[in-house]
């Protein structure tokens, strides 16, 4: 059997805000954090070893992160061509650049004719050969309304029957590609893409607007032996029968507090013709702690506030500290003290919010010290005004729907 690891939504310097400067090295000890567990992917694949390394997509924030950023991810990457472990690198919807050919991020690795490696910028079948025999992999990138179609194709149809008409035109490709599978060899399919049952997680306000949803019938097709997904950062199986598993195996790193609960790894699998065998290996990450706590009716607020900081374990996490409280009571906080008490976190903020009757509580995610994307803060906003919440999933498709009409990245798509 083939045995292959599966990660996906690596993000290499994303959460920097919630770290600080390692003074040894003079980098952002969050880099270091993802640099750390990207190793231990590494180490894994190497020390099995597997015969095939399959990325998912979205290595970086953006398409164009810093030199160091980016020599943090090739010197990690950099360990399976000296083991002579082949690897696909997909793009997804981070990695592309925002206007033009996409993969900007990655396409590097195929200018410099790294061995090995193969990037993934476009529906296409590829036969890999590894130690244990040969496999079949068919990428699919990102995909974007601009990918398929003109824009003039559009005008006069509704949503539903524009995605309607992306679906049918991406089916068709994909049978171009399934027509050259040798049916004989084990096949993956390797798609960044959000399928229409995924459990979504803060990705929803990372590319909405920018693609459309995927049905799992589309994947789900006897000439697959795998499904091995990425854009979606909470791990999940969508085909619990397993013919074939949809995997998302989730981000490596927890990115923001959005991801809080959930776990974070890669996957093993051992594959052959009509066979395979997965695992989810959950990765040691860093901890992140909200501590949310009303005080505005507390007699002593501040015993309050160190009494619930108490109950939570916090050293070495990211922590925030968010309560509510009167204006009257301001001058009843002791900060040095608070500061004192969240010492052992990681990194921590307090976020303190006043209630009033004539007021509403601010919305600390809204700070203008915070960074938030419009379709996040939009979400944000509806969540903390319950006058708003029977409307609030129209007014978010709304926003949707507008973001959708902005330029969109380009993705080749060979027919």
């Amino acid at each position: 059997m083939i045995k292959i690891l599966h990660l996906s939504d690596i993000h290499m310097g994303s959460g920097l805000s919630h770290g600080k400067t390692n003074p040894e090295t003079g980098l952002n000890t969050r880099l270091e954090d993802f640099t750390r567990t990207l190793g231990r992917c590494m180490d894994r694949a190497i020390s099995e070893p597997v015969d095939l390394v399959i990325f998912g997509g979205d290595a970086f924030p953006d398409s164009t992160p810093p030199p160091f950023v980016k020599e943090a991810f090739a010197n990690q990457f950099r360990r399976l061509v000296d083991a002579q472990i082949p690897t696909v690198l997909l793009v997804g919807n981070h990695d592309q650049h925002s206007q033009g050919q996409g993969g900007a991020s990655l396409g590097i690795y195929r200018s410099l004719g790294v061995p090995g490696f193969i990037v993934g910028d476009r529906l296409e079948m590829h036969c890999i050969t590894t130690r244990n025999g040969p496999v079949q992999v068919i990428t699919l990138p990102w995909l974007t309304r601009s990918t398929l179609m003109a824009r003039s194709e559009t005008e006069g149809l509704s949503l539903d029957d524009v995605n309607q008409l992306l679906r049918d035109r991406l089916n068709v490709a994909m049978e171009a590609e399934i027509r050259r599978l040798n049916p004989e060899i084990p096949t993956i399919l390797l798609a960044h893409l959000m399928a229409d049952r995924a459990n979504l997680g803060a990705e929803r306000f990372l590319a909405v607007g920018k693609g459309f949803n995927i049905p799992i019938s589309m994947l789900t097709r006897p000439c697959f032996d795998y499904v091995a997904l990425g854009h979606v950062h909470k791990h999940q199986n969508l085909n619990k029968s397993n013919d074939p598993p949809v995997v998302y195996p989730g981000s490596i790193e927890r990115v923001d507090f959005s991801e809080e609960k959930e776990d974070k790894g890669f996957v093993l699998l051992e594959l052959e013709r009509g066979k395979v065998n997965w695992e989810f290996c959950a990765l040691p990450v860093r901890d992140f702690c909200t501590i949310k706590v009303d005080v505005s009716q507390a007699e002593n607020p501040q015993a309050e506030l160190i009494k619930a900081i108490e109950k939570k374990s916090i050293k070495d996490a990211v922590v925030r500290l968010i309560y509510q409280l009167r204006s009257e009571q301001l001058d009843g906080i002791d900060n040095t003290e608070l500061h004192s008490a969240l010492s052992e976190a990681h990194s921590y903020n307090i976020q303190p919010e006043l209630v009033s009757q004539l007021a509403r509580p601010r919305l600390p995610e809204l700070d203008s010290s915070n960074s938030i994307n419009p379709l996040e803060a939009l979400k944000t906003y509806l969540d903390n005004h319950e006058e708003l919440k029977d409307i609030a999933e129209f007014m978010l498709e709304a926003a949707n729907n507008l973001l959708a009409g902005e330029v969109e990245p380009l993705i080749m798509v060979d027919n």
